[in-house]
């Protein structure tokens, strides 16, 4: 191959990028990328980047203090953004020189011209190429209806700063749409903050699907014992607005800098059950979709996700993915470990022009919340039972563990790093040997039924 494009310039992106050159890959690399920044870290964007007030010094990956970080005298919004975007770069200027990489930024790509061996961008370039790494990752759910001022999604670092300057500009009363992993991050820094807090969530409880009825309620905990409002079992009938929108302002959730015509700001989130929430700011937190509407028209086969075999392999021998956008076989994993290794196996496959290797680590996510950390390692399935082996919920610390005919599938942590991590090895070794039950533990209960 002459020339490889890796359409994505994030996380799995610049993974793929690395993985090329460490694989011996010397021709042209072109990495195409929606956002203007060049490849950050999305984590800290719903914990430390949202609590940190705007213009504060950022420490720097490397930097052991604020003072360390390479902060620039910042005037406006832009200079904000420049600067949070130094401060949560995955690269610096010697491993970019390295790669040797063409980057084109700014520019989503539209369209996979396979007869003729080219991407296509939405500004009208056409690169092409001879192999190509889907890596474009997945796009936040919104709500239907008009836009309303003071409504947030949270994925992008151009989304982070927007909800950032509007909180510390003095929000106090917060509506969190979702319960999930980002929507409970979100939720715990604005708590954090000083806000008055609402988590709504549709199910039952937050996070049912992902850690089953019993796990879910212990981080249910985590919200009502840090003073968040936590309404579980309703939806959202329509957000109030103030009803204005005229004039041009900045705070429509546009980039910083961007001039827009103002909407309507939110006042107020109605619940389907009638009840009416007031607030200053509405942080959406639904769920993602993968961004494969730009591969529409191309043959790949697409469902919820780029569909792949377990090495990231497309339909197409020179064409692979990797990241939130990819689902391998029956996966698609939304996590920052899955998007670093998943691209060094599928970049291995489509140099070689088949499949040679196959990602079979299990997933692992974390987060962190309240001042906690969750862990998650595994394959839990709806039907498997789960076990308290250490600890205990009134503790604050705990590993849980899911079981299947006997076998362990999944881990679960509350501030127990250390039996996890071991667990967790033993996993993905495929030799997960079931802690002890603690003296007294209950029978394993039945896992809950999303």
């Amino acid at each position: 191959m002459r020339t490889v494009t890796v359409v994505g310039a994030s996380l799995a992106g610049l993974y793929a990028a690395r993985a090329l050159r460490a694989q011996g890959f010397d021709g042209r690399l072109v990495v195409i990328g929606a956002e203007r920044h060049r490849p950050y870290d999305r984590p800290p964007l719903s914990k430390d980047f949202l609590a940190r007030a705007p213009g504060a010094p950022a420490m720097a990956a490397g930097a052991r203090s604020p003072s360390d970080a390479d902060t620039l005298a910042l005037s406006d919004a832009d200079a904000v953004t420049l600067s949070d975007a130094e401060a949560l770069s995955l690269s610096d200027a010697d491993e970019d020189a390295e790669l040797a990489a063409e980057w084109l930024l700014g520019t989503p790509a539209a369209g996979l011209d396979t007869a003729g061996r080219a991407v296509l961008l939405a500004d009208g370039r056409r690169i092409t190429t001879d192999g190509v790494v889907i890596a474009t990752g997945a796009t936040p759910r919104t709500l239907p209806g008009p836009p309303r001022a003071g409504v947030h999604t949270l994925r992008t670092l151009d989304d982070a700063v927007a909800l950032r300057a509007e909180l510390h500009a003095g929000a106090r009363k917060v509506v969190v749409i979702g319960g999930g992993f980002i929507g409970a991050e979100a939720a715990s820094t604005c708590a954090e903050l000083g806000a008055d807090v609402t988590i709504v969530e549709a199910a039952p409880l937050p996070l049912v699907p992902q850690l089953g009825r019993e796990i879910a309620q212990v981080c249910a905990r985590l919200h009502t014992g840090h003073g968040v409002r936590l309404l579980c079992g309703t939806g959202v009938k329509a957000l109030r607005a103030d009803g204005r929108g005229d004039g041009d302002r900045g705070d429509s959730g546009a980039p910083p800098g961007t001039t827009t015509r103002r909407a309507p700001r939110v006042t107020g989130v109605e619940l389907a059950d009638g009840r009416l929430l007031g607030a200053d700011t509405v942080i959406v937190g639904i769920g993602v979709r993968p961004a494969t509407d730009w591969l529409a028209a191309s043959p790949l086969a697409l469902r919820d996700g780029v569909l792949c075999d377990q090495g990231g392999v497309t339909a197409l021998r020179q064409v692979v993915a990797a990241g939130d956008v990819a689902r391998y076989g029956e996966l698609r994993a939304e996590h920052w470990t899955s998007a670093t290794e998943q691209p060094a196996v599928a970049v291995r496959n489509l140099l070689a022009g088949t499949t040679v290797a196959r990602h079979t680590a299990p997933p692992y996510f974390w987060s962190d919340q309240y001042g906690s950390r969750i862990q998650l390692a595994g394959h839990r399935g709806p039907k498997d039972t789960v076990r308290i082996a250490e600890g205990s919920p009134e503790e604050g610390s705990l590993l849980a563990v899911y079981e299947r005919d006997g076998e362990i599938t999944a881990a679960f942590a509350l501030n127990r790093p250390r039996p996890f991590t071991r667990l967790r090895r033993r996993l993905g070794a495929g030799r997960p040997a079931a802690p002890a039950a603690p003296a007294g533990a209950p029978a394993a209960a039945p896992g809950a039924t999303p």
